[in-house]
């Protein structure tokens, strides 16, 4: 029982301790927390291409006959649109895009900018597009949306496929998140200034006190003596004279 108590106690103290080192560097872990949260930000917008999505939504809706919708048709429409967002995504599709506004990529490379989209029970489908150049992604998205529609009627034998809305120009990008960036930088830069002045605070098996006479050679100490910052500078002065006296022998 009283070896539990005595290895609880120095678990307490060495924690204890090792709080106290933390904060006594807590103006250095926040600094670097500061600057890698600076080194973050400035890397992504140096280093990492803004990506910007335009969105084009169409509708497509079946009916049994020209005049009359019914509920059947609505329930039949939204069974039948994860068919038409593979149509929209089919070899056919991209690749009349891609030779319509000549783009220098090939349909994969197309395909990896496309991201098709249909709420659940709901028959609009949204077309996404992500391009460096907000202009350029537009243009891509309206036109898939113009070549998915004639490949849809054609296929599925429907009347019209309606645009809900044209695809917009954006303003601000996607992607990077520069404040996500920023503050994981932040942490980073605290978790990795932490870790090396623990890390230096366990290495350094250095007596500082008399608790760490008592502590690591059980023994007791009977007094100490003082000294004062003239004794420390003389004592420092003879280290480098015996240091130069070394060199030169």
């Amino acid at each position: 029982m009283e070896q539990n108590l005595r290895s609880t106690e120095e678990i307490e103290l060495d924690l204890g301790e090792i709080l106290r080192a933390l904060l006594n560097r807590l103006g250095i872990i926040l600094l670097v927390g500061v600057l890698g949260m600076l080194a973050a930000v400035i890397g992504t917008k140096l280093m990492i291409t803004p990506v910007y999505q335009s969105t084009t939504k169409m509708y497509v809706l079946t009916r049994q006959d020209g005049s009359t919708l019914t509920s059947n048709d609505i329930q039949t429409s939204t069974f039948l649109t994860k068919d038409y967002t593979e149509l929209i995504k089919s070899r056919t599709v991209i690749e009349n895009v891609i030779a319509e506004l000549e783009l220098n990529m090939n349909y994969n490379q197309l395909l990896g900018k496309l991201v098709v989209d249909s709420p659940t029970d709901t028959r609009i489908i949204s077309i996404n597009v992500q391009d460096e150049d907000p202009y350029v992604a537009a243009e891509i998205a309206n036109a898939i949306r113009d070549v998915a529609s004639e490949h849809i009627k054609n296929v599925m034998d429907i009347e019209a496929v309606n645009v809900v809305e044209d695809a917009n120009i954006p303003t601000s990008p996607i992607s990077p998140n520069i404040s996500r960036n920023g503050l994981l930088g932040g942490l980073a830069g605290i978790f990795v200034s932490a870790a090396v002045v623990l890390l230096i605070y366990l290495t350094d098996d250095s007596i500082k006190n008399s608790e760490d006479i008592e502590r690591y050679l059980n023994l007791s100490t009977l007094g100490s003596i003082p000294i004062t910052e003239s004794e420390k500078r003389g004592k420092q002065k003879s280290k480098k004279k015996n240091r130069l006296r070394g060199q030169k022998a």
